[in-house]
């Protein structure tokens, strides 16, 4: 058995104590803890960091579903010190804009029933500028902005950019979404002059997802290595290095070497995980025979 208990010990109740974990490994919430800093994550959280405390007015980080970008801004906004800092977080921007608005006034810690437009912009501005006195930076972060239908909220969202003093801005705006964020910025000129940083999330790599499962097994607690290589090469190859795609599929495999009292996942496990999950018809995988011919290209 993989924890350091005797084989005549009683059985271990959950996955998480029979693999020696602390915590869940494989999780999908977005955990900064969890969060592996491969070359390209580590820039783009290096280049968030610095737009936000050098207030650089606006940045974009892109990348596909399931890449970690909330994962990597709640890992920005860990970096920011707490008492010099004032966020807002926005999670579910389908709104109008003058419910966006009172979100964000919400979020920065103003309940308003207001609903004049004009009345809420002149409360942010008031806001935006109290914290300015009190020696606090204003953060304006929107996830998942790809979602926005209205434009006349990107419309505020440049608007809140002239919030600003001669030698500064009064607010930091991170703009997190899908590709398809890009095509709606580019929509709107005066915003997309605005953003001065931009990062976009790739897929990692076979090297990138070895060390990525390897980083997310030691931060649960546990330093033996417990997933095989060819395991590994067909986690990449059926993932195709998607963060989201990997979790779940180490995940279920995890469960079944729990119920099956294996000592690491093999090859043969994660084959019978995916052949289960390509047999339903909402698995969005590839087939295990099409995984097989990647593999062969990954490096021995």
């Amino acid at each position: 058995m993989p924890s350091s208990v005797h084989a005549t010990a009683p059985l271990a109740t959950t996955s998480e104590a029979y693999w020696g974990f602390k915590e869940a490994p494989f999780e999908n919430s977005p955990n900064p803890k969890f969060l592996y800093l491969s070359p390209g994550y580590d820039e783009a959280l290096t280049r968030l960091v610095y737009a936000v405390k050098h207030r650089k007015g606006a940045a974009m980080l892109t990348g596909e579903y399931g890449c970690g970008k909330t994962t990597l801004a709640r890992a920005v906004l860990q970096c920011l010190e707490p008492q010099r800092y004032e966020v807002g977080l926005l999670v579910n921007p389908r709104w109008n804009a003058t419910d966006f608005l009172r979100e964000l006034l919400y979020q920065m810690g103003v309940d308003t029933p207001e609903t004049s437009k004009f009345e809420l912009i002149h409360m942010l501005n008031d806001l935006l500028y109290k914290n300015f006195r009190a020696g606090r930076d204003n953060v304006v972060v929107v996830d998942e902005a790809q979602l926005i239908e209205d434009d006349a909220i990107l419309e505020e969202l440049r608007l809140l950019l002239n919030f600003q003093l001669d030698e500064r801005f009064l607010a930091t705006l991170l703009l997190i979404g899908t590709p398809e964020l890009r095509d709606k910025i580019r929509r709107m000129p005066h915003l997309d002059q605005r953003i001065t940083i931009r990062c976009h999330l790739n897929r990692l790599d076979y090297e990138h997802t070895a060390s990525y499962i390897a980083h997310r097994v030691r931060t649960a607690g546990q330093p033996r290595r417990l997933f095989t290589d060819e395991a590994v090469k067909l986690i990449f190859a059926l993932t195709r290095g998607i963060p989201r795609e990997i979790n779940n599929l180490c995940d279920l495999a995890l469960f079944v070497g729990y119920s099956k009292q294996l000592p690491e996942i093999e090859g043969k496990v994660i084959r019978q995980v995916m052949g289960e999950a390509t047999s339903s018809p909402s698995g969005s995988s590839i087939p295990i025979d099409r995984a097989s011919r990647r593999i062969k290209g990954i490096p021995s």
